[in-house]
C-alpha cells in the first residue's frame, strides 16, 4: 500500500501502488495516442455512480480476476475517437461507439503490461462491451480490490466538468 497524493492537492487515500501506478500510465499512454493530454484529478478506492454516459467494460482474469471499465461523457468520447481515428464526429455514431471498445481496450493492455510481474497480474482481457446511457449500477463482490482514477483534459469549450472527466477503474479479486 502507498499514500497517494492527487497533483497539487492535500487530499490523501490509501490506493495499492501497482494498481495506481499501471492504471494512470496506460491512460495517460492511451489519451495521449488520442492527441488528448490529461491530468490525474482523483483517486478512490470506493465505487461511486460515474458520471459518464458512456462505459466501456472488459473482464480481466489470470492470477485474478474481475473488470476494467472507462467511463466518460460523450463530448469527451467523440474528442478522444476523432484524435484516435483522424476522423471528425459532430454527435454519437457507431464508429465513435466502437472506438469508446478500442479505447477501452487499449488502457485495459495498457493495465496488463504495468501488472506484469505484480500479485494482480492477469493474462487475459475479454471482448469489450460498450454501455450507452446512465441509468445502470454494477454490482461489485465482497473482497474485491477497486481503484478509480479520474482524469481530466482540457476543453476550453466544455462548460460542465463532466464533459472534461474521464474514470478508469479496475475491480479484482485474487484466485
Amino acid at each position: 500500500m502507498v499514500v497517494a497524493t492527487p497533483e497539487n492537492e492535500t487530499l490523501q487515500l490509501v490506493a495499492d501502488v501497482d494498481l495506481l501506478t499501471a492504471i494512470r500510465h496506460a491512460a495517460a499512454d492511451a489519451l495521449g495516442m488520442c492527441g488528448l493530454p490529461c491530468r490525474c484529478v482523483s483517486v478512490s478506492c470506493v465505487p461511486s455512480r460515474e458520471a459518464g454516459n458512456i462505459t466501456g467494460l472488459l473482464g480481466v482474469h489470470g492470477k485474478v480476476s474481475g473488470f476494467a471499465t472507462i467511463n466518460l461523457a460523450e463530448r469527451f468520447a467523440i474528442k478522444a475517437i476523432e484524435g484516435l481515428l483522424g476522423d471528425r464526429f459532430d454527435k454519437l455514431t457507431s464508429q465513435v461507439v466502437d472506438g469508446v471498445g478500442e479505447l477501452a481496450n487499449i488502457i485495459a493492455g495498457g493495465i496488463k503490461s504495468g501488472l506484469s510481474g505484480t500479485q494482480w497480474a492477469f493474462t487475459n482481457i475479454t471482448v469489450p462491451s460498450v454501455i450507452i446511457g446512465s441509468g445502470y449500477h454494477i454490482a461489485y463482490a465482497p473482497g474485491l480490490k477497486f481503484v478509480c482514477v479520474t482524469f481530466e483534459h482540457k476543453d476550453t469549450e466544455a462548460i460542465v466538468l463532466d464533459d472534461r472527466l474521464m474514470h478508469v477503474s479496475v475491480s479484482l479479486l485474487k484466485l
